[in-house]
């Protein structure tokens, strides 16, 4: 089996379904899901990107390769490249989780790339591994054009300075399915709130972070 965007062809073809088994579709079809290779995939993720990163900035000193680190390995931007190579429309999910609009939940799409990449390690091994991480997240590295993760940055912020933890609810949903617009509030108790639009709701509670965190003087 080959995943196309990703330039690889599977050796074992049940390696990639697992990969894009969600635990709710496995409950239901007692199949295995893809919880351990997200783990497996989580770790190899983080190694290559800080040899990368290691590689690009002979400069940078621990706490800076950390910091870089932690916005190019984050939840948002496995987000971004599972969006990028397609993994939402071909996730396995049970009827609920795709009822109450699991194909945009960004943990979902974030947590299937993690499983993708353990699969590709399984399957081929730490070379092609490494070469295929390299090549999806170089281009970004070299131009530093890694997305800053709002929703991460407001939870430390909210965290550290108010003591508290955003709270995120959709006020509405507008437009057709294939062009949903989503309107999401954020809310810090007792402090302040913060809106934004997206086609997704990934996309929505992103731009509602950063609305707040603007007014938060971050």
């Amino acid at each position: 089996m080959t995943h196309r965007k990703l330039g690889y062809e599977f050796k074992d073809p049940s390696l990639l379904e697992t990969a894009l088994t969600h635990s709710s579709y496995a409950n239901e079809f007692s199949c295995p899901s893809n919880e351990r290779l997200e783990f497996l995939g989580d770790a190899l993720l983080g190694c290559v990107v800080s040899v990368l990163l290691y590689e690009k900035h002979p400069s940078y000193t621990e706490g800076d390769l950390s910091k870089v680190r932690s916005r190019v390995v984050s939840g948002a931007n496995f987000a971004k490249y599972a969006e990028m190579l397609g993994l939402g429309e071909q996730i396995r999910l049970g009827k609920g989780e795709e009822r109450t609009g699991g194909r945009e939940r960004e943990s979902n799409n974030a947590n299937a790339f993690e499983a993708l990449i353990g699969a590709l390690y399984l399957d081929a091994g730490y070379e092609k591994t490494f070469e295929v991480v390299s090549r999806l997240f170089r281009d970004a590295i070299e131009e530093d054009d890694f997305p800053c993760d709002s929703k991460t940055q407001l939870q430390e912020v909210s965290q550290s300075v108010l003591g508290k933890t955003p709270e995120y609810r959709v006020l509405s949903e507008e437009g057709p399915p294939h062009e949903r617009t989503f309107t999401v509030e954020v809310r810090i108790p007792s402090s302040l709130t913060g809106t934004g639009k997206g086609r997704s709701k990934r996309q929505a509670e992103q731009s509602a972070a950063r609305d707040a965190l603007g007014k938060l003087g971050y």
